[in-house]
């Protein structure tokens, strides 16, 4: 299996210590979010996860205990923008912190493990196209050697951020313009030997030498743990998406980066009366497992081809 960690929050940069310490138990309890009272046991033996795919914007509270990982393959999706304190207003300095972060935690893994996103890209008047090839120049030129592909989306309305988005007096660009747009994201990659691609965009950017992306990515993960695998397109992803199917083990409304076009989170009062039952030792992410739920272990096996040997051969 595939575990993904995480999608709905940033779990290495807050909840690292609780992640690292189910990896050492074996086990761990995910709530279904849309039937409350079904919880799933997920086990994490190495012998079954075959990839570990992590989703953050700072990495560095897992840095003194990535050494706990190393019977694990793992990849990061290190999400570094241009943007401001406005808009992403728990996330430290890019220049004098994150990028630093990012340089040493490819250092640490190796560059084709740390995946550069971009996204999402919000048009503003503060923060406009201009604004946004000027920022992505500078931050490809620090990450040329320690990246080799960039991940960009632009932001989707959901019902959770749309507030914000019109607070924000955000914009979107006609087809034309996203592909002058893509051209010169595309150009500035390239001259950092960066290769650039879209995350669930309906658009075609093709012509600018951006290709349809997949965040979970079969190619990339046959690449680091050295075999084929047998993996399906997840299903309950978006139809743009091309991720393959993978096991989720965040927890909606607790996630602290605190991101104006999150839509992971109904609001910052939600987080904060979620982070109160954070504990590191618990097998659930922020809460605890009562009378009333039912805990079933979720059937998992490695997705890796099987060899073929002599006596495999009729």
């Amino acid at each position: 299996m595939i575990l993904s960690v995480s999608r709905r929050t940033d779990i290495p940069n807050y909840y690292s210590e609780w992640f690292l310490n189910r990896i050492r138990e074996g086990y761990l309890y995910v709530r279904n979010p849309f039937n409350t009272h079904q919880v799933s046991k997920i086990i994490l033996s190495p012998e079954v996860v075959d990839c570990i795919v992590f989703w953050t914007k700072n990495p560095e509270p897992m840095f003194a205990r990535l050494d706990e990982l190393d019977a694990y393959h793992y990849y990061f999706q290190f999400t570094l923008t241009g943007f401001g304190k406005d808009i992403e207003y728990n996330v430290p300095h890019k220049k004098e912190v994150m990028i630093p972060i990012f340089q040493k935690l490819s250092h640490k893994i190796g560059k084709d493990k740390v995946i550069w996103r971009y996204d999402p890209i919000i048009f503003t008047d503060r923060y406009p196209p201009e604004y946004h090839v000027k920022a992505f120049g500078q931050i490809a030129k620090e990450l040329q050697g320690y990246t080799s592909k960039c991940v960009i989306s632009f932001v989707d309305m959901y019902t959770k951020n749309t507030k914000n988005m019109k607070a924000l007096h955000s914009f979107f660009l006609t087809e034309k313009d996203l592909i002058t747009f893509g051209r010169e994201i595309a150009f500035i990659a390239g001259n950092h030997d960066i290769k650039v691609a879209t995350c669930a965009e309906t658009v075609d950017l093709s012509l600018c030498g951006i290709e349809h992306n997949s965040c979970i990515d079969k190619e990339l993960i046959e690449k680091i743990i050295g075999c084929k695998i047998h993996a399906q397109k997840d299903k309950n992803q978006r139809k743009v998406c091309g991720c393959i199917d993978s096991i989720e083990i965040g927890t909606y409304n607790t996630c602290k980066n605190g991101c104006v076009y999150c839509y992971v989170n109904h609001s910052q009062e939600s987080v904060s009366q979620n982070c109160k039952l954070y504990d590191v030792y618990s097998p659930l992410l922020c809460g605890r497992v009562t009378e009333n739920d039912k805990v079933t272990e979720r059937k998992v096996k490695s997705l890796k081809e099987k060899q073929l040997t002599i006596g495999d051969i009729s």
